[in-house]
């Protein structure tokens, strides 16, 4: 059986699915077979999304608790259950290290940990109850090495690696699977402007600093939300049924550890 041809039929949340990665995933899942919950802050471009996908949408602030509690209710009454959660939402700043403020320290925490640790607890609880599922995170290669004018968001990544193996070691008696992927550079909206605030803060071009996330990675390309979602499939698949607790690496060789 091909990889993630065993999920036709499942009911699926992806959170932040309007858009860059987790659009790329939603669309993946539905190419195969998957019925597609996508939510998202912006209600307008989720409906656009599952309406083109046959899915539904879901207006879901992953920061507030009875935000997501509402829009899971809303996934299960649409599907009946669901048995995929992949939380993907997330937010970037960026600046240096000794400049970032406590109102940015708490925006990426707040949607890159906080939004992760919701949206899978209130998973793990209804997969508890309904016999079984598998997550799937969305961490980053700033979760593997800190990242420079990056440190607020390396460092709300660093603690969803570290959740998605204390959460997949508590689940896994329940056959419940957690894993994460760990992107690089990768061709999306959210790249676009870190592209502008990194060539800002460096003194560099945009197009010099493009060239140089090419150069630093060993398949010679920018990464597509495409090869994201590919590998995210694979981990909610029975493909890796043996896997959990893993921070996947997706980043071309960018980092290798």
């Amino acid at each position: 059986m091909a990889p993630g041809a065993d999920l036709a039929g499942k009911a699926a949340v992806v959170t932040g699915g309007a858009a860059g990665i987790g659009l790329a995933i939603a669309e993946w899942l539905a190419a195969l077979g998957v019925r597609v919950a996508v939510a998202d802050l912006n209600a307008d471009s989720a409906a656009d999304a599952a309406g083109r996908l046959g899915g539904v949408a879901v207006r879901m602030d992953v920061r507030d608790r009875a935000s997501v509690d509402a829009g899971f209710a809303e996934a299960v009454a649409a599907f009946g259950k669901v048995d995929l959660l992949v939380a993907n939402a997330g937010v970037s700043t960026m600046r240096r290290a000794v400049e970032i403020t406590d109102e940015e320290w708490d925006f990426n925490f707040a949607v890159n940990t906080r939004g992760v640790f919701l949206t899978n607890q209130i998973a793990a609880r209804h997969f508890l109850a309904t016999g079984g599922g598998a997550i799937c995170n969305t961490a980053s290669l700033a979760a593997k090495v800190g990242a420079p004018l990056l440190a607020h968001y390396s460092a709300s990544k660093f603690a969803v690696v570290g959740w998605t193996q204390a959460l997949a070691r508590e689940l896994a008696p329940q056959g419940i699977r957690v894993n994460a992927v760990c992107p690089g550079f990768v061709r999306t909206s959210m790249q676009a402007r870190e592209v502008e605030w990194e060539a800002e803060l460096r003194g560099m071009t945009p197009e010099a600093v493009l060239a140089e996330y090419v150069s630093l990675t060993p398949l010679g390309r920018l990464e597509e939300p495409e090869d994201v979602a590919r590998v995210v499939a694979f981990l909610l698949s029975d493909s890796a049924r043996f896997m959990t607790g893993q921070a996947i690496n997706v980043t071309g060789g960018v980092y290798m550890t």
